[in-house]
């Protein structure tokens, strides 16, 4: 009888591959630290981490809207979109500027966290984050347009903030959310209550 010599879930690894894995899963640990703008609903900043999943649950929750698109690939730029920041931090969405050289910063960070894995999985992590960057599948594209949906969507729980505040994020990742129409029907409940927010904001100042 022929040996069945494929691989099982439970097959033991090439002991420089797992180490690679492990040191890779012990720096990108950092990414809770990695503060964001925004806090959580009691006023704790928010981690990178946090947003991390919960935009991941979210195009989780929203699969059976998204026929034809590889839900697998979604979730893993999701998950991954954002590591390079466990290297040098988030920059808040307001001080971001044009030709700025943050995208590169990032991936060369992102290129730092994969240095030690295994040739084959570094390039597989870096070419979702290119595809991600560059959106250049509808599944990158999908993941840009629920990055910026979460994110107002958190500014939404947050504490009182100004109407200036809430205000930004009527125009924030407009160009993002209105690619597909699933997204542009989530913005028009989202922008709503952005507005609800910023008249809140308004009547307390006056």
């Amino acid at each position: 009888m022929t040996q069945d010599v494929s691989r099982h879930p439970a097959d033991t690894m090439e002991p420089h591959r797992l180490a690679g894995i492990l040191t890779f899963l012990q720096e990108a640990e950092r990414l809770k630290d990695t503060i964001r703008s925004g806090s959580t609903r009691k006023g704790r900043p928010e981690s990178t981490a946090e947003h991390s999943w919960r935009l991941t649950l979210m195009v989780f929750l929203f699969q059976k809207e998204l026929e034809g698109i590889d839900l697998l690939k979604l979730v893993k730029l999701c998950v991954v979109h954002d590591l390079g920041e466990a290297i040098s931090g988030d920059i808040p969405a307001p001080l971001q500027q044009d030709g700025d050289d943050r995208e590169a910063r990032e991936r060369q960070d992102f290129q730092i966290l994969c240095a030690g894995l295994a040739e084959d999985v570094a390039g597989d992590l870096l070419g979702l984050w290119d595809e991600y960057a560059a959106a250049s599948t509808a599944e990158a594209r999908l993941a840009k347009a629920f990055d910026k949906l979460e994110t107002v969507l958190q500014h939404h729980l947050m504490p009182p903030q100004s109407a200036e505040f809430h205000a930004f994020n009527l125009t924030y990742g407009r160009s993002r959310t209105d690619a597909f129409p699933l997204t542009r029907q989530i913005r028009e409940i989202v922008d709503s209550q952005t507005r609800a927010l910023v008249s809140e904001a308004q009547d307390r100042n006056d």
